[in-house]
C-alpha cells in the first residue's frame, strides 16, 4: 500500500473537484447500481495519472456539455477493496491503472485504459471521455 502523504495530494487534485471516494466495495455495489450514468477514475501514483489522466478527465467533466451523474474515484494501491470489486465490473478487462470508466445504469458502456492513456495528451484523453459523454449521459 502506498503511503498516505503520497496519495492524498494527487486524490485531492479529483475530490477537489467535485469527485467522491469510493473507498469501501460496499460504496463501489451501492454506487454502480444507482441510475443514471457513473464516470469511476481508478487514479493511480502512475506519471501518466499526473501528467494527463487526471488533467484529462478535469478538462471532459468541465468542459462537456453532457456530464455524468455521478462523479467518482478510488485510488489503486491505497483504497484496495473498492478498486478490487471495481475491477469485478470492468470484467473482462484486465487490471489497469490509470484507468476509465463510464457506467449507465449500472453497464459498463465506456472504458479507457492505461495503455489508451500512455503517450496521448490530456486533450486527447479528454476528447475521448467527451465523445462518451456526448453518447451516454442526459
Amino acid at each position: 500500500m502506498y503511503p498516505e502523504e503520497i496519495v492524498i495530494p494527487m486524490k485531492e487534485e479529483l475530490t477537489e473537484n467535485g469527485f467522491s471516494e469510493l473507498l469501501t466495495a460496499a460504496e463501489v455495489e451501492k454506487t454502480l447500481t444507482d441510475k443514471g450514468t457513473t464516470l469511476v477514475v481508478i487514479n493511480s501514483v502512475c506519471g501518466c495519472s499526473a501528467g494527463t489522466a487526471r488533467p484529462g478527465v478535469l478538462m471532459a467533466v468541465n468542459a462537456s456539455e453532457k456530464k455524468p451523474d455521478h462523479l467518482t474515484t478510488s485510488f489503486a494501491g491505497f483504497d484496495v477493496d473498492a478498486v478490487k470489486k471495481i475491477r469485478e465490473h470492468l470484467l473482462p478487462y484486465p487490471p489497469s491503472s490509470p484507468s476509465i470508466a463510464l457506467f449507465k445504469d449500472g453497464q459498463l458502456v465506456h472504458f479507457v485504459e492505461r495503455h489508451m492513456i500512455e503517450g496521448r495528451s490530456a486533450q486527447m484523453i479528454a476528447e475521448n471521455l467527451m465523445g462518451a459523454f456526448g453518447q451516454h449521459c442526459n
